[in-house]
């Protein structure tokens, strides 16, 4: 893809902060610095999300998210915790659309500004017969 941004990162078209490179991802500090050491891993093939990768791709990529969580951690005696996110379609925040993981150091609780998860909980919001068709339905969505 010739705009892709993240596909110039990999190609070396334009200058990133490199933290890792082999021949099927690249990872980088990304610009934005949501906390600091914050790092994207993106696979060099083009894949707009989750949904393009295929089984071999996905082996590949996320195979490599414990080497370069580790790496970040003990980057500094700081870090805490670590949030790794990978958002997918607009409707999920995906911004790039270049697959790409999120790797976010937390140092404390007051790390977070300009950043936040929230998990209210739903409970109790569905019956069981409403969760036996979600799960059905998506057993009988996977591939073989």
């Amino acid at each position: 893809m010739t705009d892709c941004i993240f596909c110039k990162i990999a190609n070396h078209e334009i200058p990133s902060s490199i933290v890792y490179e082999d021949d099927v991802v690249i990872a980088f500090l990304d610009l934005s610095q949501v906390t600091k050491g914050h790092t994207l891993l993106v696979p060099k093939k083009h894949v707009a999300d989750i949904f393009e990768y295929d089984e071999e791709l996905a082996k590949e990529v996320f195979s490599r998210i414990p080497k370069i969580a580790r790496a970040i951690e003990r980057s500094s005696d700081d870090i805490l915790g670590l949030n790794i996110l990978n958002n997918n379609r607009s409707i999920a925040y995906q911004s790039v659309f270049h697959s790409h993981i999120h790797f976010l150091p937390r140092y404390e609780d007051s790390d977070s500004d300009g950043f936040g998860l929230k998990w209210k909980t739903h409970e109790g919001k569905y019956s069981q017969e409403e969760l036996a068709k979600v799960v059905a339905a998506i057993k009988d969505s996977l591939e073989e």
